[in-house]
């Protein structure tokens, strides 16, 4: 029963320190420092929310940390535990997404999130999720396995086929069924982890959230100096319409936020500031801007590439 009161308290105090370490390092690379808001939900629980915006490197970059309580799961949550719906429920988690300025350098997205619910006989029912995956604009194949790389680290101490499983669950999960394409190059997606115990699985989403940084920052360094022009930024733009229409259309975790009457701002904090549509339009023949579609964006085994 101890280890049960104190669990949530644990996972708190690792998030917020995922939060502070990520937002430190994310303005170290920018030059400007994130601005903070706190925040507080009717039903129960608040957050912090952490935005950078139109810094050195990043157009808007968002770090949010959420801790919120309610009496009745939503839909999102129960639609795969139809057993827990009407549970009353806590949910915890750092989500962020960086937007930078030169599209040679990608948007990343990362979370981790702890779920408690609580069913009417007082059982409680715990479990993790999170993940992290890349969306490049111009793909670069040294980037795409070094990112895979870091992916693969940070399952390596969990077992051979835990990074297979969940590469190919992100794989699954980031792809725009109404337009048959992934929305990015992938990496990790889990959700509902709580088969190898509260230690374990708490200790497999702080490997995945303590590698985020290891992955990205060093393709931000790499890329952020690329010249580029007005095609390049049209083309990104143009991209950044499918990062807009997974989120609104496919993300749980925004669902789950617009469902259980989440601050608005926090949830949508990360769509890109400037977005472009083109009806029916397609990239030329053999030009980056198609080989991002035939070529990154078709999922495949990174680390056996080079």
């Amino acid at each position: 029963m101890q280890d049960e009161v104190a669990a949530p308290a644990a996972v708190q105090d690792y998030l917020h320190a995922l939060q502070d370490g990520i937002c430190t390092a994310l303005s170290a690379l920018d030059g400007q420092a994130f601005t903070e808001e706190s925040w507080l939900r009717a039903e129960g629980g608040g957050g912090r929310s952490r935005v950078l915006a139109n810094g050195g490197l990043f157009e808007q970059a968002g770090v949010n940390f959420s801790d919120v309580t309610g009496a009745r799961l939503p839909p999102a949550a129960t639609a795969k535990r139809p057993e827990l719906e009407g549970c009353r429920f806590r949910a915890m988690g750092v989500s962020l997404v960086v937007h930078p300025h030169n599209p040679y350098v990608p948007t990343a997205h990362a979370n981790v999130r702890f779920f408690l619910a609580t069913r009417p006989d007082g059982e409680a029912v715990w479990w993790f999720g999170g993940g992290f995956d890349l969306t490049p604009y111009y793909g670069f194949d040294e980037d795409a396995r070094h990112w895979h790389r870091t992916a693969a680290a940070a399952c390596a101490p969990f077992g051979a086929t835990v990074y297979p499983r969940y590469k190919q669950w992100c794989d699954e999960y980031f792809f725009l069924r109404h337009r048959d394409e992934q929305r990015g190059l992938g990496g990790l997606f889990f959700d509902d982890l709580n088969e190898w115990g509260f230690a374990q699985s708490f200790a497999f989403m702080r490997s995945v959230g303590d590698h985020f940084l290891p992955a990205y920052l060093p393709l931000a360094e790499r890329r952020r100096q690329t010249p580029f022009g007005e095609r390049e930024r049209d083309f990104q733009l143009y991209r950044r319409g499918r990062y807009v229409e997974f989120n609104l259309v496919y993300d749980r975790g925004t669902i789950f936020g617009l469902q259980t009457g989440g601050r608005t701002e926090s949830i949508l904090m990360s769509l890109p500031p400037n977005v472009r549509w083109r009806y029916n339009w397609q990239p030329a023949a053999d030009t980056p801007e198609a080989r991002l579609s035939e070529h990154y964006l078709k999922p495949q085994n990174w680390l056996a590439n080079g």
